[in-house]
């Protein structure tokens, strides 16, 4: 037995090499879709068709005695070796020449494209094939949460577009919000930074924030970047899309709306608060919430992105603050709410917020979000399954804080799917709770495999509205 695994592991480690080593890259290059094969076959006709063509132009005179000569050796060689051996290794020795001729080129190309030489580039060619065919996915929210989402779904598909809310008025957006003008920068940066190539650095310079400086101190460089763009630029949306190409962003990311939205809240308590800042710290219970002005026009590359989404994910982020600004414009609602025919999915925040959600459960979020739209626009909610460790939940108790309560039967009366998961990361020295981006990400995309695989057939109306009768997966992941 001892014996029989010790040739198995020599066989992996074998295999380990073949497929890392210079025979598994250059297997790489055959696989489908690279779009590779098809134009070293059109060089090859292309070689052919030089040499006749030099052939035709010289009048055959000097190829006649050339393939006499080579009549000549070839006939010698057949008397001495066989033409069934001979032959081939002419053919080997052909495709040797084109092989190797072919890598160096490659080579030489790499070089150039790639000079650290981290990654092959095969690997990165078949890794861009991959994310170009991964499914059309609108994330919608704010704050730290979808950009930790960004972060995860990046590595499943490039056809992402994030839509940002654009109600921030607090810290370094705000100021500049008030000193400036625009978008607050804020969400708009992180969501950059979260889809860019070189995220960890990306990350680290769009955070910085600058510790010395008459009007400096307290801003970061990435809102400071977005606002210069959007000065040299013809305004935001031009903005990012210019510094989304600089960063080699993964996707788009687009604000909701490019008008001037300015959250207000109504609390159980009578009173009336306006700006996004101040809603968290009235203390007193959400009762209604909305904007100025009332109707804001939404951007129509992020309707154009909805009525083209594959799948749609709400969250997760602060409910009234980062989720729900985005429904308060009412066409990016209704745009929603009229793709019933795929996947829609609400990420639930694991923890209770306090000033905003203290004392919520999972449903409570759910009528949230139906209060303020008029309707349901999504078809399930993905909930935390496992509690936070004694130590998290003592921290968060501390700042009146709790895990967000699955009430099952309040669910069931809603009609609201729940899809229950681990996908939380505990720091163990902070112990704060957060959404893993790994494991959301994979958790959302399976979901969404699932579903569309058990879809039943689209039918379409006469007025081409797609319908579809849906089956759901299993809840648990």
């Amino acid at each position: 037995m001892v014996l029989l695994r010790t040739v198995l592991d020599n066989v992996k480690q074998k295999v380990n090499l073949y497929r890392t080593g210079w025979v598994g890259q250059s297997v790489k290059w055959l696989s489908p879709g690279l779009s590779v094969k098809r134009w070293l076959f059109i060089s090859a006709i292309g070689v052919i068709l030089t040499v006749l063509g030099l052939a035709i132009a010289i009048k055959l005179t000097p190829v006649f005695y050339v393939i006499q000569l080579l009549k000549l050796i070839l006939r010698t060689i057949t008397l001495y070796v066989p033409n069934f051996i001979s032959g081939p290794l002419v053919i080997g020795l052909g495709a040797l020449l084109i092989w190797w001729g072919q890598s160096r080129t490659l080579e030489s190309i790499t070089e150039v494209l790639m000079p650290d030489g981290d990654e092959e580039l095969v690997d990165l060619l078949i890794a861009h094939r991959r994310l170009n065919r991964g499914p059309k996915i609108v994330v919608m929210g704010g704050g730290t949460g979808l950009s930790t989402l960004l972060r995860g779904l990046k590595e499943y598909s490039s056809n992402i577009t994030a839509v940002v809310t654009v109600a921030d008025d607090g810290g370094s957006s705000g100021r500049l919000r008030r000193e400036i003008g625009g978008l607050p920068p804020g969400d708009i940066r992180n969501c950059l930074a979260a889809l860019a190539d070189q995220e960890k650095l990306i990350t680290e310079l769009f955070q910085y924030r600058f510790k010395a400086g008459d009007g400096l101190v307290g801003h970061s460089f990435g809102n400071l970047f977005l606002s210069a763009m959007s000065e040299i630029t013809d305004g935001w949306e031009q903005a990012i899309a210019a510094s989304s190409e600089v960063l080699a962003v993964r996707g788009q990311v687009l604000p909701a709306t490019l008008s001037d939205v300015r959250l207000w809240a109504e609390f159980e308590n009578g009173q009336r608060v306006e700006g996004e800042s101040q809603i968290s710290a009235v203390g007193s219970k959400i009762v209604k919430i909305g904007c100025t002005p009332e109707n804001p026009p939404a951007l129509p590359r992020v309707l154009k992105a909805i009525r083209d989404a594959e799948f749609i994910i709400l969250g997760p982020g602060s409910v009234y603050t980062s989720v729900i600004p985005n429904l308060l414009v009412p066409d990016i609602a209704a745009a929603i709410a009229q793709r019933k025919d795929i996947p829609r999915i609400y990420v639930c925040n694991i923890m209770s917020q306090p000033g905003e959600t203290t004392g919520y459960r999972v449903s409570d979020h759910i009528r949230a979000l139906d209060t303020a739209v008029g309707e349901r626009v999504f078809d399930a909610v993905l909930v935390q399954k496992r509690s936070p460790s004694r130590a998290s939940l003592s921290y968060y108790a501390q700042h009146n804080s709790h895990p967000v309560i699955i009430d099952r039967n309040n669910l069931l009366q809603l009609g609201c799917r729940v899809i229950l998961a681990n996908v939380m990361d505990e720091e163990p020295n902070t112990h704060l709770v957060r959404h893993s981006s790994q494991r959301l990400a994979r958790v959302l995309i399976r979901w969404y495999s699932r579903v569309e695989g058990l879809a039943a057939p689209r039918e379409t109306s006469p007025d081409q509205t797609p319908k579809t009768n849906r089956r759901f997966p299993k809840e648990n992941f």
